[in-house]
């Protein structure tokens, strides 16, 4: 799971807000392509995957579900390896932070971006819906304190929770989240996603029900256009636990993946971790 959402991060993160034009020329997989406008280096991941990496370490290591354990989780994944992608605000607010309790602390949660559904993902591994939701909800208050961004994490969380507890087929899948978050998952979406976190969840679920293989499935969060990065960060992280879809990302986006502290062997390894609770549950 979070090695293709850091694969369909860092690919995004290419075309993030680029022009079609852009995007039809150079969205084959041949390449992590250099976004025109930022200087994040090709096969570099953003804060998609580094928040979606605090998620998952609080999990594997059964912290307490507590909004300070998480904020704490946040601000020293941060810390630890500062990186580009951030919404420059939040930036300068976790470099001025110095831990979770003043994070609680000095945060204005009103929120109704994609933030707290982009690092959703990896609380799909818990054992039921109903723990799914509460986990979901309770890491998206810490920032998005609003009904759109709280649903809109649930709706991601619930979209991996589908498929690595196999609870129907990739088609129901809107229908599925609908009967549980309020919104309208299984309508398809069409054109430019913009920064609300629905729309990157919706245009994500879209995405995983109309392709049967991973490659397919990159290339077509992409062809969107927008805040493409999140969304090929969500659906991709479901994706990989569908056994609808056929796990075919190009190997050289694999090799091509950052591979320091926190990359391509960090997140296999943390990966492995993750899904064996999903098997232990």
């Amino acid at each position: 799971m979070l090695l293709e959402l850091a694969i369909g991060d860092a690919y995004g993160a290419g075309f993030e807000y680029v022009s079609s034009n852009i995007v039809e020329s150079n969205n084959d997989l041949s390449r992590y392509f250099k976004h025109p406008r930022h200087s994040i280096r090709p096969g570099c991941y953003t804060d998609d995957t580094q928040m979606s990496i605090a998620i998952a370490e609080t999990i594997v290591n059964q912290e307490p579900w507590t909004p300070e354990v998480l904020a704490t989780q946040f601000v020293e994944s941060f810390k630890r390896d500062p990186r580009e992608g951030y919404a420059s605000s939040f930036y300068q607010f976790l470099l001025q932070v110095k831990d979770g309790r003043e994070f609680i602390e000095k945060i204005i949660p009103t929120s109704d971006k994609s933030g707290a559904a982009m690092r959703a993902a990896p609380i799909g591994v818990f054992s039921t819906v109903e723990k799914v939701i509460e986990a979901a909800t309770i890491q998206a208050a810490i920032t998005h304190n609003t009904p759109d961004g709280i649903n809109a994490a649930i709706a991601a969380a619930l979209m991996s929770h589908y498929f690595i507890y196999q609870l129907g087929s990739k088609k129901e899948l809107g229908v599925f989240i609908e009967k549980r978050v309020f919104g309208e998952w299984s309508k398809p979406w069409q054109g430019k996603v913009k920064s609300k976190g629905w729309m990157s969840v919706r245009a994500a679920i879209t995405a995983v029900m109309r392709n049967d293989s991973m490659s397919e499935l990159l290339k077509d969060c992409i062809s969107f256009t927008g805040d493409v990065d999140t969304v090929a960060a969500i659906a991709l992280a479901a994706g990989s636990c569908s056994v609808e879809i056929t796990q075919d990302l190009p190997p050289h986006l694999i090799k091509a993946l950052e591979n320091g502290s926190y990359g391509r062997d960090y997140l296999i390894n943390l990966d492995s971790k993750l899904m064996n609770l999903a098997v232990i549950n």
